[in-house]
């Protein structure tokens, strides 16, 4: 069957995923901003899905497997039998058509990204013109495993400034999937010695004149004219911090300057600089500072 015969899947319409599964997955990224990169977590009971092709690519993530699943998968017209078991990722590029029916329960990461984000994020260090992702069945890849657990917790604790951390994380896997998943064998240029001053002080300005909304990385290396994972490499590079870390710790150093005014409650200056609500101010503070806000006005 031609994938233009197939059931379109788009992972950016969160009711698109009621076409694959029964009912809506009990966490999804609709509501954290995140530009170009799509979450679905659940635990599913035993079942199938149709054939489907989505208009981006897709990785699914087996995260809890109390026991061996038994899948008989079909990807891009070819039909496998596999046991499937926590750790385990499919990758299915968009347009390629996806089926499958399993035996078990078990707990699962769906991933959607657009295929912009793979020229988009890297295309200083390949040539883009060649790379395309090739699908694969059931097979373990630790590092996309424990990306797709940092972008679950990371919508489950609701932090203010995820988009930032999930582009962050989008370019890594770009990256990886051109490397390791890639349909012939690419070679990624690395560069070395960081932004050129100048740059590096546009980006820290822009930042500390936009602490109180979220930034993405997108947005970061469009004041730089990089791309996204071009950027991120050489910001780190030259602060040794990825720009997500460095975000904080300038939300947290100008969070200790309101409170040294003592004109703003400790709500208010959470909100100020960006954070979600009070408790993400006090959680990061103390992790940075050593104390709570609250001990830092004890102690003025």
């Amino acid at each position: 069957m031609s994938a233009e015969k197939l059931l379109t899947l788009d992972f950016s319409k969160e009711e698109a995923l009621t076409k694959v599964f029964p009912k809506l997955p009990v966490l999804t990224s609709k509501e954290a901003g995140w530009n170009g990169i799509y979450l679905a977590y659940d635990y599913h009971l035993p079942g199938e899905t149709p054939e489907v092709a989505g208009q981006q690519h897709g990785i699914v993530i087996f995260t809890e497997v109390p026991t061996p699943i038994g899948a008989e998968r079909k990807l891009d017209g070819c039909l496998r039998k596999e046991q499937v078991v926590q750790g385990d990722v499919v990758i299915v590029p968009a347009n390629t058509g996806h089926r499958v029916q399993w035996d078990s329960a078990g707990g699962v990461i769906v991933l959607g990204f657009e295929p912009a984000i793979l020229t988009h994020a890297i295309y200083e260090m390949v040539d883009v013109e060649q790379a395309a992702i090739a699908p694969h069945f059931a097979k373990p890849d630790p590092l996309i495993y424990q990306l797709g657990l940092t972008l679950k917790a990371e919508l489950e604790s609701g932090r203010l400034g995820s988009q930032l951390y999930a582009e962050t994380i989008a370019n890594l896997l770009a990256v990886h999937l051109l490397q390791h998943y890639s349909t012939q064998k690419l070679i990624i240029k690395n560069y070395t010695g960081g932004l050129p001053k100048y740059k590096l002080q546009q980006v820290i300005d822009y930042i500390n004149a936009h602490l109180d909304r979220s930034l993405g990385l997108a947005e970061l290396a469009a004041v730089v004219q990089m791309s996204p994972g071009y950027f991120a490499r050489l910001f780190k590079q030259s602060i040794n911090l990825a720009p997500h870390q460095y975000l904080i710790q300038c939300r947290v150093q100008r969070a200790k300057q309101l409170l040294c005014q003592g004109e703003l409650t400790i709500a208010e200056i959470a909100y100020r600089v960006g954070f979600a609500n009070q408790g993400h101010l006090n959680y990061h503070f103390k992790r940075l500072v050593g104390i709570t806000p609250k001990a830092m006005l004890r102690h003025k």
